[in-house]
């Protein structure tokens, strides 16, 4: 069994290359390519990112970032999110980069197997990146005003986070 995880992904790399090259397509081209688009994006992405991040540990290192963590404690507790994950809830609606970097973070300082790590890493999945999605899809389909959107997709955000902290509870006691 071993041997079959080891060579399947050698051998979905030779069965794409030899299904490029039976259809004739330029596979180096196409890697090359995805290659360059991928950096673009990386690149395109790090201003915003790294925006975010910044202001993050700005708000933490003003302390503002534990102000907010003591003022909100009580009713996160009572709801029964832990409050170290007030920096996820406040960026993940925003950027799904920043938020993966404050979830790594909580996850480096509190562990992976600690409930704190493995509610970050549930709330990283089952939440979105709210007002990048509606810029997106909204966008493309030329709508201007959101309605709605904004505050029942916010909505759905703070079920999510709720949902997650529930679900790691439920499975993994704490």
């Amino acid at each position: 069994m071993d041997l079959f995880f080891t060579m399947l992904v050698p051998c979905l790399m030779l069965a794409v290359a030899a299904a490029g090259l039976f259809r004739r397509v330029d596979v180096w081209g196409a890697v090359t390519d995805g290659a360059r688009t991928g950096l673009k994006v990386s690149l395109s992405i790090m201003p915003p990112l790294v925006g975010l991040l910044t202001a993050v540990y700005m708000l933490r290192a003003s302390g503002a970032l534990d102000l907010l963590r003591e003022a909100l404690s009580p009713v996160l507790t009572a709801i029964g999110i832990p409050p170290e994950t007030v920096p996820l809830l406040l960026v993940r609606p925003v950027s799904g980069s920043a938020a993966l970097g404050v979830g790594a973070e909580l996850i480096g300082t509190y562990g992976p197997d600690s409930l704190i790590g493995r509610t970050a890493a549930v709330m990283l999945g089952s939440t979105e990146t709210t007002f990048y999605t509606i810029a997106v899809y909204f966008g493309a389909a030329r709508i201007g005003k959101t309605r709605y959107a904004v505050p029942a997709a916010l909505c759905a955000d703070a079920v999510g986070f709720l949902a997650a902290a529930w679900a790691v509870r439920l499975i993994f006691g704490g």
